[in-house]
């Protein structure tokens, strides 16, 4: 385990939590569910294979300040600030160039700061093959056995009669984008394409020689940082990162490599959160389909979200829908429509309201 590092992804804004969710305090730094929030519940999932101080944690300027006070057990020097936001690929790049600098053996794996796990115990015991096969040089995926067919996410697809949970990784066949209906569909009967979850594992090295190979530019420019800790590395960090292409790792690196393997997960109870109508769908609800946060009194309504703080809500006669009360904002919407509701950010972003934002 010593030569094990963790990097949690914290840059989103999540917008499609608004009035919720805002720059400064965005959705993985808010409490949906119990009292720990979502980055909370990320650090503390991680703790049998990775101890918090030997997480990194790469965020924006607006969050950082919030995931120092929320994390007082991840070594503040270790929560960074992108000075730009670049996609993945710069954001894994500028880690495996830290943690190389460190431990030129260190193995990393990289982890979403918004995402919920219901069985912790069933995926902690497939981490540890990850971690494994990254020590043996391989590039590991994490396959997320589907339970509908999804447009929204992307796909892994591994070989034919792939056995869900097996711990020991097999190989990865293609990366399939975000599919349309018909296609997603024929994914679930096909029984072995599963959902990318966004979780890797690799040599720090192995992901530096990649980026060399398939994203040369993007590379050299992480290379020309000074080690992690000299006095020169914030400086050239703020010279050299907004300068790097813009790109995920699944298309800079994931989808051209040769060697990547993956381990098909069964049911750990994820879920990425990304939307009102998700956390509605997470929460307990009552005989009428009702999950409510707030103080409220309910007639004639069904399948409502309510997330009010101490102050009461009526609903009379309505279902379907999201409330949610701030000091500034209130939002009403159709529940059926909750993935829309970044776009009344980027309304508020063009009409100038950065106060709401």
């Amino acid at each position: 385990m010593r030569h094990r590092y963790g990097l949690i992804l914290a840059g989103g804004r999540g917008t499609r939590f608004w009035p919720r969710s805002r720059r400064a305090h965005a959705k993985q730094v808010l409490q949906f569910f119990g009292s720990r929030s979502l980055i909370q519940q990320t650090v503390d999932r991680l703790r049998p294979v990775l101890a918090p101080d030997r997480v990194w944690i790469l965020t924006n300027h607006h969050l950082r300040d919030e995931i120092v006070h929320q994390l007082p057990e991840v070594p503040k020097k270790q929560i960074l600030a992108e000075p730009a936001q670049r996609n993945t690929a710069p954001a894994i790049g500028l880690a495996a160039e830290i943690f190389s600098s460190i431990d030129p053996q260190a193995v990393m794996g990289v982890f979403p700061a918004d995402q919920v796990i219901g069985r912790p115990r069933e995926y902690v015991r497939l981490l540890k093959p990850a971690f494994r096969a990254a020590s043996d040089g391989r590039m590991v995926v994490l396959g997320i056995e589907p339970r509908w067919a999804e447009t929204g996410y992307g796909y892994i697809e591994f070989p034919e009669k792939t056995q869900a949970g097996a711990a020991t990784p097999v190989e990865v066949r293609s990366f399939r984008e975000k599919p349309d209906a018909e296609t997603a569909q024929r994914f679930i009967e096909a029984r072995h394409f599963y959902w990318n979850a966004g979780m890797f594992f690799w040599k720090a090295s192995v992901l530096l020689g990649a980026l060399r190979e398939f994203l040369p530019r993007t590379a050299a420019l992480l290379d020309s940082l000074p080690a992690f800790g000299s006095r020169r590395f914030t400086a050239k960090l703020a010279e050299v990162f907004p300068q790097c292409e813009n790109i995920s790792i699944d298309y800079a690196v994931l989808e051209r490599a040769g060697n990547v393997a993956g381990i098909p997960m069964g049911d750990i109870g994820w879920n990425d959160v990304g939307s009102w109508n998700a956390v509605y769908e997470l929460q307990p609800r009552d005989a009428d389909g009702n999950a409510v946060r707030a103080d409220a009194l309910i007639e004639s309504s069904t399948g409502n979200y309510v997330d009010a703080g101490r102050k009461l809500v009526a609903l009379l006669g309505v279902k379907d829908l999201i409330v949610v009360d701030t000091p500034d904002a209130l939002l009403i919407a159709d529940r059926n429509r909750a993935q829309q509701v970044g776009e009344l950010v980027k309304r508020l972003e063009k009409s100038g309201r950065d106060e709401l934002l």
